[in-house]
């Protein structure tokens, strides 16, 4: 045949190839895919490193993958021997029954496959489930001791927080691993003829028996372990027929005995197994696995049941005393109220003359406006434009002002792209619009002569008494998702940095931001990966993205503390703060724990619910026995960067996160004295402890076990159903406590958990930090509590509140208020220990239902034991409570020297009367002529006069349609004016520029 004769076609000479088109597609799908998962780490790598916490997220990568790598092997590894183990001593010549020899014929072609592909599948599940638990295997290795024993094994309270969370994860494991290594190995004997069941014949062979028989001695020993180590964790569980958390006396003296001899059976059971290895008989070791199961029910159930109903349950008061204290001990220590201060309180309620004296300095500090409701005077006088926002709860803070320490209700002018409409596309959003502008503070006891905020800062750009500060806000708690800043130098600023008012000129001022607030996107690849991650080719295409603009991400500062320190419980109200001329938000960390002995748990999410967060979300780690405030973490506004000061350096589990982290968190020695002095205690850590001491303020057992002086927070009283009402918040205010110099202070009260809503107790707890750089007060965190006497009636929050409801004066001049398009706002209702007794003050607003309205704080209700007063001003009612001499000099002036003319004429404690002429006077005029021509009337119906009537209720018409108008008025003066829309600039070609 020629050489050059004819190939036959390819299809013919073999298996035709895969199409060169379908690998190319293959192969470029793979490199997508795995660019795709690249960028993912990417991104997250370049975050980290410009945040300066790369080490976190090494850490945590490098602990993930020697956790797989280790859970996989411990998996896989065995498997894999024990199946090839049980087929490599086989019987070579077993005569199998037909079925077996059809599973065989399936089993073969695929066999190697098999036995190495389950132990990898399985062995990459195992790596999944170890990696997840790398923090406890990095608690374990750095751990350190707490210093305090527990009461039943005289272990340290770390073997319990660190240690025994690990072996119990350990030997979990170990077990699954031995229990699949069983299974697998008895399949496969079975599969394969080592282990034939004839009728009633059962065969194995020594090969076979050896191996089962080792895996199950070593499951049985293990489980002795699990067992042993079952008696440890019964120190931090609630057992049932005990009403505390720990062991109690069924628990000490059964079931943990129980616990021990059932451990010793299962490793004599072990030994059995062994024996039964060497010498081939399964009796004893069935036998022992007998005894184990009996032993179980009887001494692990049966007992312990027995004791508890027939020793226990009848004198339990008596037997469980002192099991009750342990828990009593530990759940104070663990909760870190066991220093609290407790003292007893007279508590008097009769109003006399120049009581308020000595408490003169709290009294002038009184807030009366309420955080809640002053949100949107704060936005119709502050916003200046659609894209500025405000929260819906503001915070309370403290500044020194003139020398005088002054609280403030402040709250951050932050960017809100909701209100922006025409303007709503991408480069707007993500280029022009950027930032927020300053904060806007107000005197926390002074109103303006209408009703409205008296600031101490305000204004774009920003001016007041705080100083000079970067005010530009590039991450807050309401930012977009991403913002692409900065620039090449002496390029145009691009971004809109605050509307100019007529007398600087027109347009808008711009500006490039200037810190190091996010990655660079100096290269291709990094802005593919942002592109990728944001799903915006904008990010690509965009001629305002340069080598030098950078990408602002993750700008809540809850989000980037709990980013680099994933370990904290993070308190869920962040509080914005002037410290060193720079905007901060301050957040508060705490360590927690679900494992220290003999302290009672809490949820979470549950205990911090009130009126300010009513949905916390339930994170996970929620159940917690232990917590401290351990670390202080302060996010600048502006370029982003997270600081960490160890605030509680003794605690055990920050030094273990410390050591795992090393160099991350700074010591309070670096903390200036301007940022110590807006440190203050955390609301929520406050509400886990005000939780815990509603049964916990009891420390004698007898009486925590008949649960007869069990306490509660009461619940909003101003809510308007109160059964489904949530629980009254904590107030922050300045005054003194139990006699005490006034400081900034944390309260809370208690009523009984069963019956009247009487108060019972008053927490308060200094959360005043001081002003001493690196140096912390010593009263800080100094939790007291004041008992109030029992014996007397001293009225709760909800029975102040339905007394100011249903009083006939205060009905009466509340429903001319409400007269008209009006709305009556009762604002928070505060307690405050002055006078001897306990002082109420709550403010009301009034607002009218136009589109622009917002809440004018008009009157103020104050109660002391059964008085009550109703007036214009703190210092007017307080005078009308106390007989026309509240003894409260240091505020009778009621002016802030620095205010503005017009502003700062009262505040709460010491406010002047509306001056004469104004329109505040003029409605109180009316308001009170209205008042007294409904009288005039009721007294002319009274005398059957029904001319006089006819006339006394055209007064009142008159007055309440003068009333109506003149409010009006007070509504469209107190609006901001409107300022002249700056002129536009012309918009750039990508987008439309403000």
């Amino acid at each position: 045949m020629s050489a050059n004769a004819e190939r036959p076609p390819a299809a013919t000479t073999g298996r035709q190839r895969p199409s060169p088109l379908l690998i190319t597609v293959l192969i470029v799908a793979a490199l997508i895919g795995a660019f795709v998962l690249f960028s993912g780490f990417f991104a997250d790598f370049l975050w980290f490193d410009q945040l300066g916490f790369v080490q976190v997220l090494q850490t945590r990568w490098l602990s993930i993958v020697v956790m797989f790598l280790i859970g996989f092997v411990a998996m896989a590894v065995p498997l894999a021997l024990s199946v090839q183990i049980a087929f490599r001593s086989r019987p070579v010549y077993a005569q199998l029954n037909s079925q077996l020899d059809r599973y065989q014929e399936l089993v073969e072609p695929l066999r190697k496959v098999v036995m190495w592909a389950a132990p990898v599948a399985l062995g990459l599940f195992a790596g999944v489930a170890s990696a997840a638990q790398w923090e406890t295997a990095q608690l374990w290795l750095h751990r350190t001791p707490f210093g305090q024993a527990d009461p039943q094994f005289g272990l340290d309270a770390s073997f319990y927080v660190f240690e025994l969370p690990f072996y119990q994860q350990v030997v979990g494991f170990a077990l699954a691993v031995l229990f699949i290594c069983g299974v697998a190995t008895l399949a496969t004997a079975y599969l394969y003829g080592a282990i034939r069941i004839t009728g009633r014949e059962f065969r194995i062979s020594r090969s076979a028996r050896i191996q089962l028989a080792v895996i199950v001695a070593l499951y049985m020993l293990v489980l002795g372990v699990s067992i042993w180590l079952g008696q440890y964790a019964s120190l931090a569980q609630t057992s049932q027929g005990f009403l505390a958390t720990g062991a109690g006396w069924t628990e000490v003296n059964a079931a943990i005995p129980a616990a021990q001899i059932l451990a010793g059976i299962a490793a004599l059971v072990a030994i059995f197994f062994i024996v039964t290895a060497v010498i081939g008989r399964w009796r004893i070791a069935i036998v022992g696995t007998g005894l184990l199961i009996a032993a179980s029910l009887v001494v692990g159930v049966a007992y312990p049941a027995i004791m508890q109903r027939f020793q226990v349950d009848p004198s339990a008061r008596t037997l469980e005393a002192e099991y009750i204290q342990r828990n009593i001990d530990a759940t104070r220590s663990a909760w870190g109220v066991d220093e609290m201060v407790e003292t007893a309180s007279d508590a008097r309620t009769d109003a006399e003359p120049g009581a308020l004296r000595e408490d003169a300095e709290t009294t002038a500090n009184i807030r009366i406006l309420d955080p809640a409701r002053v949100t949107d005077a704060f936005a119709n006088l502050q916003e200046y434009r659609q894209y500025y926002g405000f929260p819906e709860q503001l915070d309370v803070d403290r500044y020194e002002i003139d020398g005088q320490t002054q609280d403030t209700v402040i709250a951050v002018r932050e960017l809100d792209l909701s209100g922006l409409e025409d303007e709503n596309d991408w480069y707007n959003r993500h280029i022009v619009y950027t930032h927020g502008y300053g904060v806007v503070a107000a005197y926390g006891n002074q109103r303006g002569p209408e009703g409205q905020p008296v600031f101490l800062q305000s204004g774009i750009p920003t001016d007041g008494e705080l100083g000079e500060y970067e005010p530009r806000v590039y991450f807050g708690e309401s930012m977009p998702d991403y913002s692409i800043v900065g620039g090449a130098e002496g390029a145009a600023d691009l971004e809109l940095d605050y509307p100019r008012s007529t007398d600087e000129g027109s347009g808008n001022a711009t500006t490039t931001f200037a810190g190091e607030g996010g990655p660079k996107l100096d290269n291709f690849v990094k802005r593919l990966v942002y592109a990728l991650q944001f799903q915006s080719e904008q990010i690509i295409l965009s001629d305002a993205v340069t080598d030098e603009s950078q990408i602002l991400y993750d700008r809540d500062p809850r989000e980037r503390v709990a980013a680099v320190a994933p370990y904290l419980t993070l308190d869920s109200d962040t509080y914005p703060a002037v410290v060193d001329e720079r905007l901060v938000w301050i957040v508060d960390g705490m360590t927690t724990s679900s494992s220290y002995p003999y302290s009672t748990h809490q949820s979470i999410a549950r205990t911090i619910a009130d009126t300010t967060n009513p949905n916390p979300a339930l994170a996970p780690g929620d159940l917690v026995n232990y917590v401290r405030n351990s670390v202080k973490a302060v996010v600048d506004a502006y370029d982003g960067s997270v600081t960490l000061y160890a605030w509680n350096p003794e605690d055990p589990i920050l030094q273990a996160w410390s050591s795992i982290y090393p160099g991350t968190i700074h010591p309070i020695s670096e903390m200036s004295s301007e940022l110590m002095s807006h440190v203050r205690y955390p609301a929520d850590m406050f509400k886990l402890q005000r939780s815990i001491l509603g049964d916990y303020h009891v420390t004698n057992p007898g009486t925590f076990f008949s649960g007869d002086d069990q306490w509660s927070t009461p619940t909003e009283p101003t809510a308007d159903d109160q059964e489904t009402a949530p629980l009254q918040p904590p107030y922050y205010l300045t005054m003194s406590v139990d006699e005490q110099d006034p400081a900034f202070t944390l309260y809370s009260t208690f009523i009984p958990r069963e019956g009247r809503n009487v108060l019972y107790g008053y927490l308060s707890v200094n959360a005043d930090a001081g002003s001493t750089a690196g140096e912390v007060s010593e009263s800080y965190g100094q939790l007291t509590l004041q008992m109030l006497p029992k014996d007397r009636s001293i009225p709760g929050p909800g029975q102040v509140q339905n007394t100011f409801d249903t009083d006939d004066e205060v009905s009466r001049e509340l429903n001319l208020l409400r007269q008209g398009a009006s709305e009556v706002i009762n604002g928070n209702l505060l307690t405050l220990p002055v006078g001897g007794g306990l002082l109420y003050v709550q403010p009301v607003y009034l607002q009218s239902t136009g589109a622009t309205s917002f809440p004018v704080l008009r009157k103020i209700l104050v109660s002391f034991g059964d008085d009550i007063a109703f007036e214009d001003t703190l210092d007017e009612a307080l005078d009308a409570l106390f007989g026309g001499d509240s003894g409260a000099e240091a505020g009778d002036s009621g002016v802030d020297p620095g205010a503005p003319e017009g502003e700062g004429e009262g505040d709460g404690s010491a406010e002047e009367p509306a001056p004469e002429g104004t329109l505040q006077a003029q409605l109180d005029t009316a308001i009170a002529d209205a008042g007294a021509a409904l009288q005039e009337r009721q007294a002319a119906y009274a005398e059957n006069d029904l001319v006089a009537a006819a006339q006394a209720d055209e007064r009142l018409t008159a007055a309440l349609q003068q009333a109506m108008q003149i409010s009006a008025e007070i509504e469209g003066e107190a609006a901001p004016e409107e300022t002249p829309a700056p002129e536009e600039t012309p918009a750039p070609e990508e987008g439309s520029a403000p």
